[in-house]
């Protein structure tokens, strides 16, 4: 199997139902254009209907399915490709079966539902729900819908290729999220049949890093239980299909942390106003990272999901918050008389920070007989009213400690 630049064309052609497929914009960012040293457009793929570019890639296959040969579409997702799958099978006419793993984030699994499938929940991670997803595809009438080791899908994924280049032809560099290859196969094929001097970079959360290791061995490689924030990329393996159009087609392919992920995350909210998934912010994470040199050039990151769930949110903003020191958490010493968290409080009330959360811990090893701990977490405007709260705790003679 392989995907040409004739096969992306076709897929384009099919992609006529702007309620299924519709054409996303690209934005300047200014603050993303000051900290790269580059100029950069943001290819915002996930304001589409599904919040993300799945569904360019099932519609792609299931537009094509002959009326009456299939009887059902049967899928596996973590959750962005069970929304594309849903909404393509029921434009189509078709009933549809998507398994999730149990631990899909709710939003997803509300959002594959309101689109027309029945979710089944089965296992813990991609792997699991695929095999359980075969299973239920046995049998003539039914279709097992791949999420990236099919042509098809890969096709029309890279029909997103021919369309930033259209909204942006001085690009120089374009930053893909890999999770099974399919995004990043379909779009290098297009870029490098329309715009060869386009650089593709592509980029993997570094706990579902598999890439790397497949170029290396020629093959590709697996990992049971990826581990990151960005489920969207936590496939926990490629294809001998998007391997090697990755081989051929992919200048670059690097790794990012998730840490840089909830970063990016913040960032783009902050700066840009846009809420993205963590595989829709990993290609900024690449784009600020050392790795990466992107100096004088025009580069487009794809956003390509947006669909996160409010928990997760809460707990990356929880992150990156306190890695720019705007999260405190501080553990107080005090002798465990009345007033003492009055007093504190008072302190951190003076530097203009706010305590979001306080508590005792008496039951402690360290503490002598008649101490505690107060916990106090602590919203600040940033590291310098972070220090100066600190500072005045301290000059009122409490030993402080910070925990996060």
């Amino acid at each position: 199997m392989s995907v040409t630049l004739d096969d992306v064309r076709a897929a384009r052609e099919r992609l006529d139902n702007p309620s299924v497929v519709r054409e996303t914009p690209t934005d300047s960012c200014h603050s993303l254009s000051e900290l790269s040293g580059a100029v950069v457009a943001l290819k915002m793929e996930h304001l589409q209907r599904t919040g993300s570019f799945k569904t360019r890639g099932a519609y792609n296959k299931l537009v094509q399915v002959s009326s009456g040969a299939v009887e059902r579409v049967v899928a596996a997702s973590a959750g962005n490709h069970a929304q594309g799958v849903a909404l393509a099978a029921t434009t189509v006419g078709l009933p549809s079966t998507i398994v999730m793993p149990r631990n899909a984030p709710q939003a997803k699994v509300d959002a594959t539902r309101s689109y027309g499938a029945d979710v089944e929940l089965t296992g813990d991670t991609f792997q699991a729900a695929t095999t359980r997803a075969q299973q239920l595809a046995r049998g003539d009438d039914r279709l097992f819908v791949h999420a990236y080791d099919d042509p098809a899908i890969v096709a029309g994924q890279g029909t997103l290729g021919f369309e930033l280049y259209e909204q942006v032809p001085d690009v120089d560099t374009v930053i893909v999220p890999i999770g099974g290859g399919g995004l990043i196969g379909g779009v290098s094929v297009a870029l490098e049949g329309i715009a060869p001097d386009v650089r593709v970079v592509g980029v993997q959360a570094a706990g579902a890093a598999t890439v790397p290791q497949s170029l290396d061995k020629g093959a590709p490689v697996s990992i049971d239980h990826p581990d990151t924030i960005a489920d969207g990329i936590a496939t926990g393996g490629v294809s001998d299909l998007t391997l090697g159009l990755i081989e051929s087609h992919v200048d670059e392919v690097l790794t990012v942390t998730d840490g840089e992920i909830a970063g990016a995350i913040l960032l783009l909210l902050e700066r840009a106003k846009q809420l993205v998934e963590g595989a829709g912010a990993a290609p900024v994470a690449a784009l600020l990272s050392d790795e990466l040199d992107v100096t004088g050039e025009t580069v487009v990151p794809l956003l390509c999901g947006g669909n996160i769930d409010p928990a997760r949110l809460q707990e990356v903003l929880d992150h990156a918050m306190a890695d720019r020191i705007q999260l405190l958490r501080l553990r107080v010493r005090i002798d465990d008389q009345p007033g003492k968290m009055a007093d504190i409080s008072e302190r951190i009330a003076g530097q203009g920070a706010n305590i979001r959360h306080v508590r005792h811990e008496r039951a402690v090893h360290d503490l002598d007989v008649g101490e505690a701990y107060l916990v106090f977490e602590v919203i600040t405007s940033g590291r310098g009213q972070a220090e100066n709260t600190v500072a005045a705790i301290e000059n009122d003679g409490y030993e402080v400690e910070r925990v996060n």
